[in-house]
Parts: structure tokens; sequence; C-alpha cells
């Protein structure tokens, strides 16, 4: 019993020192996410039945992905209110992005203390954040980000809501781009020019 009693202290040192390294982790993770301004990257989007390849650029206070394959399409996201525009229909729809799956990408970016509640998971030389909830449109969500551990770098999101799953690989940082003005514009990019 006295070997016990010496040992738990030791066992809570452990846990504990893994606790605060997590917690080390995810704070890291949080502020990176934070720093994204003025950043781009190319993605690959699977959404299980096509790909999609494109650009993301994170502004200050925006998100804008161009998708260049298969189909040229805009989409700029802002916190309330969002831009979808297909180049080939030359066609533009204006919509909430809570009400739609792309609210994810908006809050990732832009508010990354959104992943603040979310589990963290280390394998080998990644960590993986794991964040599950409920949308505006009360559909449940799996919402996963995994990261390069060192140097520490954003490579993979897969979101799963309900039954249907989207995964966007992220390759070619580019921090601190210089953006010009019209970038963010929620406005049809034919009137731009």
């Amino acid at each position: 019993m006295k070997n016990l009693l010496t040992l738990i202290p030791f066992i809570f040192l452990i846990f504990s020192n893994k606790t605060f390294s997590n917690l080390d982790d995810k704070a890291k993770i949080l502020n990176y996410l934070d720093s994204l301004k003025f950043f781009s990257a190319s993605f690959i989007q699977n959404d299980g039945e096509s790909l999609s390849e494109g650009v993301v650029y994170i502004g200050e206070k925006r998100v804008r992905a161009e998708y260049f394959s298969p189909t040229k399409i805009l989409i700029i996201l802002d916190k309330n209110k969002a831009m979808y525009y297909d180049y080939e229909l030359e066609e533009d729809e204006f919509f909430n992005p809570k009400n739609t799956n792309a609210w994810f990408l908006y809050d990732l970016f832009r508010d990354p203390y959104f992943l603040e509640n979310s589990l963290i998971k280390q394998d080998k030389n990644e960590i993986i954040l794991e964040k599950k909830g409920v949308d505006n449109e009360k559909n449940n969500y799996l919402i996963k980000t995994f990261f390069e551990n060192n140097p520490l770098i954003l490579r993979r999101i897969e979101v799963v809501v309900n039954d249907s799953s989207l995964q966007l690989s992220i390759f070619n940082h580019n921090y601190n781009t210089e953006f010009d003005k019209d970038l963010f514009k929620l406005i049809n990019p034919k009137l731009l020019n």
C-alpha cells in the first residue's frame, strides 16, 4: 500500500505534463491561425465524388476561395454575408454563409478561437484538432484540422456534416502577401474591371 501511495504523485505528474503539453500545443495552433492574415495557399478539395482545385486567400476580415478546376468559381466570405460567382455562367449569388457549409472556412480562418474547445491528438509529427457541434441548420458536424508539428503548418481540413464530407488538402503556403485592394470586395468581379 505504501508503494502505491508513493506512485500516485508520479502518475499525476506524468499525466499533468501531457495535459500541459496539449494545452501549449493548442495555444500555439490558435496563435498560428490567428496570425494568418494576408495569407494564401493552394488547395485540393475532395467531396467523395469529385476533386476541385483552387487557391484560398485570407484577408484581415474576409476569406476568398477561387476554384479554377474543374469549374471556375469565386466565393468571398464575410462574417454575415458572402458571394458566390460562377465565371462560366456569369451569375452571382449573395447569401448568409452561416446557412451553408461554407461557414466553417470563415470561422476557421477568421475566428481561430472557434477551435478553442476542440480535442487535441498527436500522431508522430502531426497535431490534430477535432471539434464536434451543431451548425445553424441543426446539422451535426465534425471538423478535423491537421497540422504539421515542426514547423507548425496547416496541412488538411476535414469536415463531416451529417452524411456529407469534404476534405481540403492545403499546400504552397504564402505568408504576408500583399493583396490588391479589390480582392476581397463582395462585388461581381466583372463590375470591378
